[in-house]
């Protein structure tokens, strides 16, 4: 678990695009991207389109590694261990366990300590965040709202999960252990968390993310970095907004330079 959190570690303050290709793959890289995310359609395309939302073609991943010299990660459907093991096969270098997709199972996700790549997953509160983590994820994001362009639900993510671990501490050692076994999570987890007063993995947001003011405003929410996903390549500009959003992650406390950066990006995403 320690090599795949290091690996997630090396991604934070970096910006991780949804590219569907080796062309935008190729865009994300140039824009300063830590890693893409491999995937046949957009969110606002599974959104709008609807139908079954699987793993990617093997093929289209394989070319999209060979583009690229960044990290390659790739989405499999909630619970679908064989999605999961094929792209181990593939070599991607993180799973994303996503929601975005259909979901394979409605009663349990991966036992991603099987596995000796990294998971990400995605919470909507601090419960199932650990519920994620002690499950082998090794980053944590928001769900927010994916395929909208509207960042009101990764916000309340956000905050939802920062104010619940705040809450969390003065809880004593006995308070601790009850606490774990109702949420189902291992003591020490949750242990670590009253303690050191944020996740053991990295936390990052998505959902929703669509301008440069976005990401700064998850990052000013404490997320260490972001996904951006539709957001990107269904604007009227990627290129430069793409640019954009990533310098929005590294300079989300300077406004003058936000406002900058911000300018004559063109239409972006419905």
């Amino acid at each position: 678990m320690e090599s795949k959190v290091a690996f997630t570690n090396m991604l934070c303050s970096g910006v991780i695009m949804d590219v569907m290709n080796e062309e935008q793959a190729k865009i994300a890289e140039n824009a300063g991207a830590c890693a893409v995310m491999a995937l046949e359609r957009v969110p606002a395309l599974i959104v709008r389109d609807g139908g079954i939302a699987r793993a990617s073609d093997p093929a289209m991943i394989k070319k999209i590694q060979k583009a690229v010299s960044i990290p390659v990660m790739a989405k499999c459907r909630i619970g679908h261990t064989v999605e999961a093991r094929i792209l181990q096969a593939l070599e991607v270098d993180c799973i994303d366990e996503s929601e975005v997709l259909t979901i394979a199972d409605q009663e349990a996700y991966i036992d991603k300590h099987q596995f000796s790549i990294p998971f990400v997953c995605g919470c909507r509160n601090l419960s199932e965040a650990l519920r994620r983590i002690n499950e082998g994820a090794a980053l944590i994001r928001c769900k927010g709202n994916a395929g909208t362009g509207n960042i009101v639900e990764a916000v309340k993510h956000l905050k939802a999960v920062k104010n619940e671990i705040l809450q969390l501490k003065n809880l004593t050692s006995a308070e601790i252990k009850e606490k774990a076994e109702i949420m189902g999570i291992k003591e020490s987890l949750l242990g670590y968390v009253v303690k050191e007063q944020k996740l053991p993995v990295p936390f990052f947001a998505a959902g929703g993310v669509a301008t440069p003011a976005d990401a700064a405003l998850c990052m000013e929410l404490g997320a260490e970095s972001v996904f951006v996903g539709s957001g990107i390549f269904l604007s009227s500009n990627p290129q430069k907004r793409a640019r954009a959003i990533v310098e929005a992650v590294n300079f989300w406390r300077d406004p003058q330079k936000l406002a900058e950066i911000s300018e004559d990006l063109g239409e972006g995403m419905r």
